[in-house]
Protein backbone atom coordinates (compact mmCIF):
# COMPACT_ATOMS: atom_id res chain seq x y z
CA UNK A 1 0.00 0.00 0.00
CA UNK A 2 2.92 2.45 0.88
CA UNK A 3 4.73 1.73 -2.50
CA UNK A 4 0.80 2.31 -4.48
CA UNK A 5 0.83 5.52 -2.25
CA UNK A 6 4.05 6.91 -3.15
CA UNK A 7 3.44 5.76 -6.81
CA UNK A 8 0.21 7.69 -6.72
CA UNK A 9 1.70 10.94 -5.53
CA UNK A 10 4.23 10.44 -7.59
CA UNK A 11 1.58 10.71 -10.83
CA UNK A 12 -0.17 13.87 -8.84
CA UNK A 13 3.42 15.41 -8.78
CA UNK A 14 4.63 14.50 -12.47
CA UNK A 15 0.44 15.81 -13.67
CA UNK A 16 0.91 19.57 -11.87
CA UNK A 17 4.75 19.95 -13.13
CA UNK A 18 3.80 18.95 -16.81
CA UNK A 19 0.48 21.46 -16.37
CA UNK A 20 2.90 24.14 -15.01
CA UNK A 21 6.03 24.13 -17.61
CA UNK A 22 3.14 24.56 -20.41
CA UNK A 23 1.55 27.62 -18.33
CA UNK A 24 4.79 29.36 -17.52
CA UNK A 25 5.86 31.88 -20.03
CA UNK A 26 7.70 30.64 -23.34
CA UNK A 27 11.54 31.25 -24.09
CA UNK A 28 13.59 31.63 -26.66
CA UNK A 29 14.82 28.16 -26.67
CA UNK A 30 14.69 26.64 -23.54
CA UNK A 31 16.94 26.34 -20.61
CA UNK A 32 18.24 22.99 -21.40
CA UNK A 33 18.85 24.46 -25.23
CA UNK A 34 20.29 27.75 -24.46
CA UNK A 35 23.23 25.53 -22.45
CA UNK A 36 24.13 23.88 -25.24
CA UNK A 37 24.95 26.72 -27.35
CA UNK A 38 27.04 27.49 -23.87
CA UNK A 39 28.46 23.98 -24.30
CA UNK A 40 29.37 24.32 -28.36
CA UNK A 41 30.70 27.44 -27.55
CA UNK A 42 33.16 26.04 -24.70
CA UNK A 43 34.17 23.22 -26.85
CA UNK A 44 35.02 25.31 -30.04
CA UNK A 45 37.59 27.28 -27.69
CA UNK A 46 38.74 25.22 -25.69
CA UNK A 47 40.19 23.74 -29.10
CA UNK A 48 42.37 26.68 -30.22
CA UNK A 49 41.84 29.77 -27.42
CA UNK A 50 42.00 28.30 -23.79
CA UNK A 51 42.78 31.61 -22.50
CA UNK A 52 39.62 33.16 -23.94
CA UNK A 53 37.63 30.37 -21.37
CA UNK A 54 39.72 31.28 -18.69
CA UNK A 55 39.37 34.89 -18.83
CA UNK A 56 36.00 34.86 -18.59
CA UNK A 57 35.48 32.40 -16.52
CA UNK A 58 37.96 34.80 -14.04
CA UNK A 59 34.95 37.32 -14.78
CA UNK A 60 32.18 35.12 -14.60
CA UNK A 61 33.15 34.49 -10.63
CA UNK A 62 32.67 37.58 -9.84
CA UNK A 63 28.73 37.75 -11.30
CA UNK A 64 26.45 39.32 -8.14
CA UNK A 65 25.09 35.74 -8.31
CA UNK A 66 27.89 33.69 -8.68
CA UNK A 67 26.64 31.95 -5.46
CA UNK A 68 23.87 30.26 -7.67
CA UNK A 69 26.03 29.04 -10.04
CA UNK A 70 28.40 27.49 -6.84
CA UNK A 71 25.21 26.10 -5.44
CA UNK A 72 24.02 24.18 -8.71
CA UNK A 73 27.66 23.10 -8.87
CA UNK A 74 27.92 21.45 -5.97
CA UNK A 75 24.51 19.73 -6.22
CA UNK A 76 25.53 18.69 -9.61
CA UNK A 77 29.13 17.56 -7.93
CA UNK A 78 27.32 14.69 -5.80
CA UNK A 79 26.82 12.74 -9.28
CA UNK A 80 30.83 12.77 -9.81
CA UNK A 81 31.16 15.58 -12.30
CA UNK A 82 35.08 15.57 -12.53
CA UNK A 83 36.25 19.09 -11.55
CA UNK A 84 37.68 19.95 -15.18
CA UNK A 85 34.21 20.14 -16.00
CA UNK A 86 33.75 23.36 -13.70
CA UNK A 87 34.11 25.96 -16.58
CA UNK A 88 32.16 23.84 -19.12
CA UNK A 89 29.30 24.26 -16.48
CA UNK A 90 29.86 27.82 -15.70
CA UNK A 91 29.48 28.40 -19.76
CA UNK A 92 25.87 26.52 -19.48
CA UNK A 93 25.01 28.51 -16.50
CA UNK A 94 25.75 32.02 -18.25
CA UNK A 95 23.90 30.89 -21.21
CA UNK A 96 20.52 30.28 -18.99
CA UNK A 97 21.24 32.67 -16.77
CA UNK A 98 19.07 35.04 -18.30
CA UNK A 99 16.32 32.95 -17.31
CA UNK A 100 16.43 32.04 -14.44
CA UNK A 101 16.65 36.01 -13.76
CA UNK A 102 13.74 36.70 -14.84
CA UNK A 103 11.71 36.96 -11.37
CA UNK A 104 14.55 39.59 -10.32
CA UNK A 105 13.63 43.30 -11.94
CA UNK A 106 17.66 44.44 -11.18
CA UNK A 107 18.26 42.18 -14.07
CA UNK A 108 15.68 41.03 -15.81
CA UNK A 109 14.96 42.66 -19.21
CA UNK A 110 11.81 40.93 -21.16
CA UNK A 111 12.04 43.05 -24.48
CA UNK A 112 15.68 42.08 -24.89
CA UNK A 113 14.92 38.25 -25.71
CA UNK A 114 13.42 39.10 -29.18
CA UNK A 115 12.66 41.86 -31.81
CA UNK A 116 9.04 41.46 -33.35
CA UNK A 117 9.60 42.10 -37.32
CA UNK A 118 6.40 41.89 -38.52
CA UNK A 119 5.40 39.00 -41.32
CA UNK A 120 2.48 39.59 -43.51
CA UNK A 121 1.76 36.74 -45.97
CA UNK A 122 -0.35 38.62 -47.69
CA UNK A 123 1.29 41.72 -48.46
CA UNK A 124 3.75 41.57 -51.81
CA UNK A 125 7.09 43.26 -50.33
CA UNK A 126 10.02 40.84 -49.74
CA UNK A 127 12.10 43.61 -48.61
CA UNK A 128 14.51 43.24 -45.41
CA UNK A 129 12.99 44.45 -42.48
CA UNK A 130 14.00 47.23 -40.31
CA UNK A 131 13.90 47.77 -36.96
CA UNK A 132 11.79 50.69 -34.63
CA UNK A 133 14.42 53.28 -33.17
CA UNK A 134 14.86 53.59 -29.92
CA UNK A 135 13.02 49.91 -29.46
CA UNK A 136 14.81 47.94 -26.26
CA UNK A 137 14.96 45.08 -28.56
CA UNK A 138 17.30 42.24 -28.85
CA UNK A 139 19.62 43.64 -31.05
CA UNK A 140 20.00 46.69 -29.01
CA UNK A 141 20.35 44.86 -25.89
CA UNK A 142 23.23 42.55 -27.69
CA UNK A 143 25.17 46.07 -28.49
CA UNK A 144 24.36 47.16 -25.15
CA UNK A 145 26.06 43.95 -23.57
CA UNK A 146 28.51 43.75 -25.46
CA UNK A 147 29.95 47.78 -25.23
CA UNK A 148 29.63 47.26 -21.57
CA UNK A 149 32.15 43.90 -22.18
CA UNK A 150 34.78 46.13 -23.90
CA UNK A 151 33.90 49.32 -21.20
CA UNK A 152 35.86 50.19 -17.88
CA UNK A 153 32.71 48.62 -16.38
CA UNK A 154 33.82 46.38 -12.88
CA UNK A 155 34.04 42.61 -13.57
CA UNK A 156 30.98 42.29 -11.95
CA UNK A 157 28.85 44.46 -14.30
CA UNK A 158 30.82 43.06 -16.82
CA UNK A 159 30.28 39.09 -15.74
CA UNK A 160 26.30 40.53 -15.89
CA UNK A 161 27.18 41.46 -19.85
CA UNK A 162 28.31 38.53 -20.37
CA UNK A 163 25.66 36.31 -19.85
CA UNK A 164 23.38 38.49 -21.95
CA UNK A 165 26.08 38.11 -24.63
CA UNK A 166 25.56 34.54 -24.35
CA UNK A 167 22.06 33.96 -23.90
CA UNK A 168 21.22 36.98 -27.32
CA UNK A 169 23.44 34.83 -29.41
CA UNK A 170 21.19 31.99 -28.74
CA UNK A 171 17.99 33.92 -28.37
CA UNK A 172 18.48 35.34 -32.42
CA UNK A 173 18.82 32.17 -33.81
CA UNK A 174 15.59 30.83 -32.67
CA UNK A 175 13.71 31.59 -35.79
CA UNK A 176 10.27 32.99 -33.94
CA UNK A 177 12.13 35.50 -31.86
CA UNK A 178 12.82 37.50 -34.74
CA UNK A 179 9.22 38.03 -36.37
CA UNK A 180 5.11 38.05 -35.21
CA UNK A 181 2.86 36.81 -37.47
CA UNK A 182 0.27 39.54 -38.73
CA UNK A 183 -3.55 38.28 -40.55
CA UNK A 184 -6.78 38.70 -40.10
CA UNK A 185 -6.67 35.87 -37.52
CA UNK A 186 -3.65 37.76 -35.70
CA UNK A 187 -4.26 41.37 -36.35
CA UNK A 188 -2.01 44.38 -35.76
CA UNK A 189 -0.23 45.72 -33.67
CA UNK A 190 0.46 42.24 -31.62
CA UNK A 191 -0.15 39.55 -34.25
CA UNK A 192 0.59 36.61 -33.21
CA UNK A 193 3.49 37.44 -30.43
CA UNK A 194 5.72 35.12 -31.99
CA UNK A 195 4.30 32.55 -32.03
CA UNK A 196 3.18 32.45 -28.60
CA UNK A 197 -0.73 32.63 -29.52
CA UNK A 198 -0.48 30.17 -32.83
CA UNK A 199 -1.98 27.27 -30.74
CA UNK A 200 -1.13 23.86 -32.46
CA UNK A 201 -0.60 20.16 -31.22
CA UNK A 202 2.03 18.10 -32.44
CA UNK A 203 0.02 14.76 -32.19
CA UNK A 204 -3.82 14.26 -32.55
CA UNK A 205 -3.89 13.25 -28.11
CA UNK A 206 -1.25 15.65 -27.80
CA UNK A 207 -1.40 19.00 -25.37
CA UNK A 208 -2.13 22.15 -27.32
CA UNK A 209 1.21 24.48 -27.23
CA UNK A 210 2.34 27.27 -28.66
CA UNK A 211 4.31 27.02 -32.13
CA UNK A 212 6.96 29.19 -30.40
CA UNK A 213 7.30 26.47 -27.53
CA UNK A 214 7.55 23.84 -30.05
CA UNK A 215 10.33 25.80 -31.61
CA UNK A 216 12.05 26.03 -28.38
CA UNK A 217 11.57 22.59 -27.18
CA UNK A 218 12.88 20.72 -30.16
CA UNK A 219 16.65 20.60 -29.21
CA UNK A 220 15.98 19.42 -25.69
CA UNK A 221 14.57 19.20 -22.01
CA UNK A 222 16.81 17.90 -20.15
CA UNK A 223 18.81 19.92 -18.08
CA UNK A 224 20.87 16.90 -17.23
CA UNK A 225 24.80 17.42 -17.63
CA UNK A 226 25.55 14.91 -19.55
CA UNK A 227 22.93 14.94 -21.63
CA UNK A 228 23.25 18.74 -22.37
CA UNK A 229 27.17 17.38 -23.06
CA UNK A 230 26.41 14.49 -25.52
CA UNK A 231 23.83 16.67 -27.27
CA UNK A 232 26.34 19.53 -28.22
CA UNK A 233 28.67 17.12 -28.93
CA UNK A 234 26.19 15.57 -31.33
CA UNK A 235 25.37 19.01 -32.79
CA UNK A 236 29.23 19.61 -33.57
CA UNK A 237 29.81 16.48 -35.07
CA UNK A 238 26.94 16.73 -37.12
CA UNK A 239 27.13 20.58 -37.88
CA UNK A 240 31.07 21.35 -38.29
CA UNK A 241 32.42 24.86 -39.26
CA UNK A 242 33.41 24.06 -42.27
CA UNK A 243 30.13 22.86 -43.33
CA UNK A 244 28.56 26.12 -42.35
CA UNK A 245 28.73 28.90 -45.48
CA UNK A 246 26.31 31.04 -43.10
CA UNK A 247 29.33 31.33 -40.53
CA UNK A 248 30.66 34.09 -42.36
CA UNK A 249 28.04 36.67 -41.81
CA UNK A 250 29.55 37.94 -38.93
CA UNK A 251 26.89 41.01 -38.04
CA UNK A 252 24.25 39.95 -35.21
CA UNK A 253 21.33 42.32 -36.88
CA UNK A 254 21.65 39.91 -39.91
CA UNK A 255 21.53 36.70 -38.01
CA UNK A 256 18.33 37.95 -36.81
CA UNK A 257 16.90 40.11 -40.47
CA UNK A 258 18.79 37.61 -43.00
CA UNK A 259 18.62 34.05 -41.47
CA UNK A 260 16.10 33.76 -38.64
CA UNK A 261 13.17 36.08 -39.86
CA UNK A 262 14.03 34.38 -43.54
CA UNK A 263 13.35 31.15 -41.48
CA UNK A 264 10.24 31.92 -39.57
CA UNK A 265 8.57 32.83 -42.83
CA UNK A 266 9.47 29.89 -44.54
CA UNK A 267 9.86 27.30 -42.41
CA UNK A 268 8.19 28.12 -39.02
CA UNK A 269 5.07 29.64 -40.86
CA UNK A 270 5.56 27.67 -44.26
CA UNK A 271 5.11 31.07 -46.38
CA UNK A 272 1.55 31.63 -44.60
CA UNK A 273 0.40 28.05 -45.12
CA UNK A 274 0.59 26.64 -41.95
CA UNK A 275 -2.80 26.92 -39.80
CA UNK A 276 -2.59 27.60 -35.93
CA UNK A 277 -5.61 28.29 -33.29
CA UNK A 278 -6.08 31.33 -31.16
CA UNK A 279 -7.82 29.43 -28.45
CA UNK A 280 -5.11 28.16 -26.01
CA UNK A 281 -7.19 25.09 -25.62
CA UNK A 282 -7.79 23.37 -28.76
CA UNK A 283 -4.71 23.96 -31.20
CA UNK A 284 -4.58 23.04 -34.77
CA UNK A 285 -3.00 19.46 -35.59
CA UNK A 286 0.83 20.27 -37.34
CA UNK A 287 1.29 18.92 -40.59
CA UNK A 288 2.39 15.27 -40.53
CA UNK A 289 6.35 16.20 -41.47
CA UNK A 290 6.45 19.30 -39.61
CA UNK A 291 8.71 17.90 -36.84
CA UNK A 292 10.76 16.08 -38.71
CA UNK A 293 11.66 19.43 -41.17
CA UNK A 294 12.06 21.64 -38.40
CA UNK A 295 14.15 19.20 -35.90
CA UNK A 296 17.72 19.61 -38.02
CA UNK A 297 16.29 23.08 -39.10
CA UNK A 298 16.91 24.07 -35.35
CA UNK A 299 20.01 21.97 -34.82
CA UNK A 300 21.70 23.87 -37.45
CA UNK A 301 20.26 27.37 -35.63
CA UNK A 302 21.80 25.82 -32.33
CA UNK A 303 25.25 25.10 -34.51
CA UNK A 304 25.59 28.46 -35.49
CA UNK A 305 24.57 30.12 -31.95
CA UNK A 306 27.40 28.24 -30.24
CA UNK A 307 30.11 28.73 -32.91
CA UNK A 308 29.11 32.40 -33.15
CA UNK A 309 29.16 32.95 -29.72
CA UNK A 310 32.69 31.28 -29.43
CA UNK A 311 33.66 33.83 -31.95
CA UNK A 312 32.36 36.83 -30.35
CA UNK A 313 33.95 35.77 -27.37
CA UNK A 314 37.11 35.30 -29.23
CA UNK A 315 36.99 38.47 -30.66
CA UNK A 316 36.56 40.34 -27.38
CA UNK A 317 38.84 38.37 -24.84
CA UNK A 318 41.35 37.21 -27.69
CA UNK A 319 43.34 39.92 -27.99
CA UNK A 320 43.48 41.14 -24.38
Amino acid sequence: MLKLHSFAKFCLLTTLSTILMWQYPAFAWNKAGHMVSGAIAYNDLQQNHQQVIKKIAAILKEHPEYSKFEQQWNSLNKSNISAENKNLYLFMWAAKWPDEARNNQAFNHETWHYINFPYQPSSSSSSIPTETPGEENIIFAFQKNLDIVKSNATNSEKAVAICWLFHLVGDVHQPLHTTKLITNQYPEPEGDRGGTRFYIRVKPDSQTISLHKFWDDLILGSENFQTIRNTATKIRTSYQRNKLPELRETQFNNWAKLESFTIAKQKAYLNGRLSGSSDKNDGKLLLQNYVATAKPIAERRMSLAGYRLADVLNQVFGQR
